[in-house]
């Protein structure tokens, strides 16, 4: 047997997308490549996919024999709201349609899936959750930055900063006390108030930090420095969203490693 022959034996045992349920999927970080195959046999078996805009054209690519709708979600850019778009999975479960809802990342962490699982759950639609990679784990692995580290780290927060200087901001002042790295999803546009925030918590102003732009793509880019000055370098460098921003010794392990003898990456 070759090992097309494996992997399509393996997508044929994967449970089948049924009409008139919904999937909400997990596209992972960026790359392809990162995809499970759960999400893969999905893509196989949809007949509509409602994607987000960081899913990747070649991952749509996949679903070739399913209508592709847009829903945005993509920081500072148009989007559709997350009522109309749980409105539009009901009513394609409704109309007797195989729906994946994929979403870059994973679909549980700062991607709503919740709130659209519980949305299906009350219109009473057979729902699946399918896992995805997500760029606090991934992206930070790709980057050389391991997410844990014996004697540096015992644990790891994710947080957003999409809500800073709103009601439902964080407290940042507490995050910075823990002395636990900070990996901040949506933060690039408010990093300036969230470094000032975790100054003012305590975190010393040469906290190694870096934002990682477009992680695990082509296009990514990576930008270290410290707490006080990562701002700068971002901002210096071009950096855009989507990025994610680690805060923490964590990030000092990728210059230790790409300066060892014999260090290679590919």
């Amino acid at each position: 047997m070759t090992d097309s022959e494996r992997l399509s034996a393996i997508l044929a045992a994967r449970p089948p997308l049924e009409p008139g349920h919904v999937w909400l999927a997990g596209a992972g970080p960026g790359d392809p490549g990162m995809l499970t195959l759960d999400v893969l046999s999905a893509l196989g078996q949809a007949d509509v996919v409602v994607h987000d805009a960081l899913v990747d054209k070649a991952i749509l690519d996949l679903a070739a024999n399913a209508e592709l709708v847009f829903a945005g979600k993509r920081g500072g850019k148009p989007s559709a709201t997350q009522e109309s778009i749980t409105e539009r999975l009901i009513a394609f479960a409704r109309a007797g349609r195989r729906v994946l809802r994929l979403k870059g990342g994973d679909p549980f962490i700062f991607g709503r899936g919740g709130e659209e699982a519980l949305a299906l759950v009350k219109a009473g639609i057979p729902y699946r959750i399918l896992p995805g990679l997500t760029s606090a784990i991934a992206g930070l692995a790709d980057s050389g930055i391991p997410a844990t580290m014996r004697g540096v780290n015992k644990a790891f927060i994710m947080a957003t900063g999409h809500a800073v200087g709103t009601p439902e901001d964080l407290d940042w002042h507490s995050l910075a006390r823990t002395n636990q790295p900070i990996v901040v999803y949506m933060g690039l546009k408010n990093l300036p108030r969230i470094v000032a925030s975790l100054l003012e918590g305590g975190l010393p102003p040469t906290t190694p930090a870096a934002v990682i732009a477009s992680a695990t793509t082509a296009a990514k880019r990576i930008v270290t420095g410290t707490l006080a000055t990562i701002h700068e370098d971002a901002t210096e460098a071009g950096l855009e969203a989507p990025a994610i921003i680690v805060i923490g010794d964590i990030v000092a392990m990728r210059d230790a490693l790409l300066s060892l003898p014999g260090a290679s990456r590919a």
